[in-house]
């Protein structure tokens, strides 16, 4: 069984243990739609070798209210026993997205338990662009079947988040950009007004990032967090569009050593949709 691995792995420490039996690499790349890019078309022409392609778009729980919600327990055991993932899995996370979806993943698998789990820093574009080998076509792997997972963890509710508006136990955060969550227009993204939850300090997710896609230190992502109002010592929920970038800052969290954190997987698609719920909208100062 492969050792316990760092939550952050470089491109050298991946392709050093390509042969290793235990490392599952998942290719977790999910795109926007209004990219026009297929995930999955660009994983069987261009993937990190042994990559199994993980489809993080279709691994949403159709039965839920909330858009785009985590898979169920049951039905992220079926994805990890088609992908051959046993409980010895080492499993490392990358992505090509412009929205960092290994993140995401990352998220949805440490939430049910599943603990031996990194992100590759950097993702496949680090990867490609020092020119390290790729491979194209379907992943070739064994299915599996094991005791499945348990329960999700760590997720907020619609009705978690308007009761933390009174208790103010948690902090909320916000991963999307600033013009979205202060501005007054209409989403580009996912459509409706712009706005954001009344309270949220904004933390835009690509702030935690260096010009090449890796992840900035400890320190930096410290005073990235507390300049935006963070207090870290209480409690975090992180929001954004649809529950994805939120993900990279519970990442980014989890990398200073920050755990007392939760998703708001609806985040401001679902919230913004209810016309019951509270909303804000212009400049935090504006008092609007």
């Amino acid at each position: 069984m492969t050792d316990s691995i760092p939550d952050l792995v470089s491109t050298d420490w991946l392709e050093s243990r390509l042969a290793e039996p235990d490392i599952v690499i998942l290719d977790a790349s999910r795109h926007l739609p209004a990219s026009g890019r297929n995930a999955r078309s660009e994983f069987e022409t261009s993937h990190i070798p042994g990559a199994r392609f993980l489809d993080l778009e279709s691994l949403t729980d159709p039965e839920s209210n909330v858009p785009a919600a985590i898979p169920s327990p049951d039905q992220l055991s079926a994805r990890l026993d088609a992908l051959g993932i046993t409980p010895s899995s080492a499993i490392i996370l990358y992505d090509d997205s412009a929205v960092k979806t290994s993140a995401r993943a990352w998220f949805i698998l440490i939430a049910h338990g599943i603990d031996n789990v990194a992100i590759l820093d950097g993702g496949l574009s680090k990867w490609r662009s020092e020119g390290r080998a790729l491979e194209q076509g379907r992943s070739n792997h064994v299915a599996v079947t094991t005791g499945g997972v348990f329960s999700a963890k760590r997720i907020a509710s619609k009705a978690d988040v308007l009761s933390n508006l009174q208790s103010e136990l948690h902090q909320i955060i916000d991963a999307r950009s600033a013009d979205r969550v202060f501005g007054s227009g209409i989403d580009p993204v996912h459509g409706g007004q712009n706005g954001r939850i009344p309270g949220s300090l904004n933390v835009p997710f690509g702030t935690v990032f260096n010009a090449d896609g890796t992840f900035k230190t400890g320190e930096e992502l410290e005073e990235i967090f507390q300049c935006a109002g963070t207090d870290l010592t209480r409690p975090v929920i992180a929001t954004c569009g649809s529950g994805v970038t939120a993900s990279v800052l519970l990442f980014a969290l989890h990398l200073i050593g920050k755990h007392d954190t939760a998703l708001y997987d609806g985040s401001w698609q679902e919230w913004e949709a209810d016309p019951e719920t509270p909303k804000a909208q212009g400049s935090q100062s504006s008092g609007q």
